[in-house]
């Protein structure tokens, strides 16, 4: 008899377990069925249904591609100087985020911010907003207030570069190891000396990296600023887009390429010497 309810109540559980099963199941198949009905009513909204489809023919974008790829070499002896200035923007816009980043990474770790939560939060809100506005904004902010031209660019760089060498060297400070910060306290050194002597020479490392990182990012990024009149590369290749010029437009692209793959070797040797 005693067998016979020990096997009922297997039983009975081997079937709410299977059920429960075939539940989770369900949804999860639902889960997935809504994510592509939303996809594919996005790819229709968007795609197929704003999209002139009578202009996309063969011939089209053969004569599109052919008009790109017919270089114009004329203009790559002007273009020197905008790959300098690309470059100059890139170095100027990195060594001042860098800069401003320092106090607001000091103010967004919460185990050394000065006042607390109220300094932290302030911190923290500052990364945010330099993260959150894309760096053509913030170079439409600071053309209507310093005019145009590269300082423009260099600012706005700069403010874009806050948040994330902030953000990433308030978190390693947050994971410093505790030992060397604890023996200076237990020694009496002052929060200053704590922080030079404890602090900075475990979060070095990280604060090189992160800056030979935005140095290569900044490239790519001055290379656009042009498009709000910034200078650099960007407004050679603005201009070529004003006037119609594929084949300079072309040229543009494949100077910017270079020196972009010139950027990317430079910041992984850098990164191999200096950490």
């Amino acid at each position: 008899m005693a067998l016979a309810l020990d096997t009922g109540r297997h039983a009975a559980r081997i079937a709410e377990l299977d059920a429960t099963r075939r539940r989770a199941r369900l949804w999860r198949y639902g889960r997935y069925g809504l994510i592509a009905a939303l996809v594919a009513w996005s790819v229709e909204a968007i795609v197929v249904g704003d999209t002139d489809w009578t202009r996309i023919t063969m011939s089209g974008v053969a004569s599109a591609a052919w008009r790109f790829i017919d270089f114009d070499a004329s203009i790559l002896v002007s273009l020197w100087e905008p790959a300098l200035e690309t470059v100059l923007m890139a170095t100027l816009a990195t060594i001042l985020g860098a800069f401003m980043a320092i106090p607001v990474a000091w103010l967004g770790a919460h185990n050394i911010s000065p006042l607390g939560r109220f300094t932290y939060l302030l911190g923290r809100v500052s990364m945010t907003l330099s993260r959150s506005v894309h760096e053509v904004v913030w170079g439409l902010v600071f053309v209507a207030a310093v005019g145009l031209g590269a300082l423009a660019g260099v600012l706005a760089m700069a403010v874009r570069s806050i948040g994330f060498i902030s953000k990433t060297v308030a978190e390693a400070i947050e994971d410093v190891n505790q030992g060397p910060v604890e023996a200076m306290r237990a020694v009496g050194a002052n929060r200053f000396q704590v922080l030079m002597f404890g602090i900075v020479p475990q979060v070095l490392p990280t604060i090189i990296g992160n800056c030979i990182f935005e140095w290569d990012v900044n490239i790519r990024r001055s290379t656009i600023m042009g498009l709000v009149g910034a200078g650099g590369l960007g407004l050679a290749l603005h201009r070529q887009m004003a006037s119609y010029n594929y084949g300079g437009i072309a040229t543009v692209i494949f100077v910017i390429l270079l020196l972009i793959i010139v950027g990317e070797l430079f910041s992984a040797w850098a990164r191999k010497k200096v950490i």
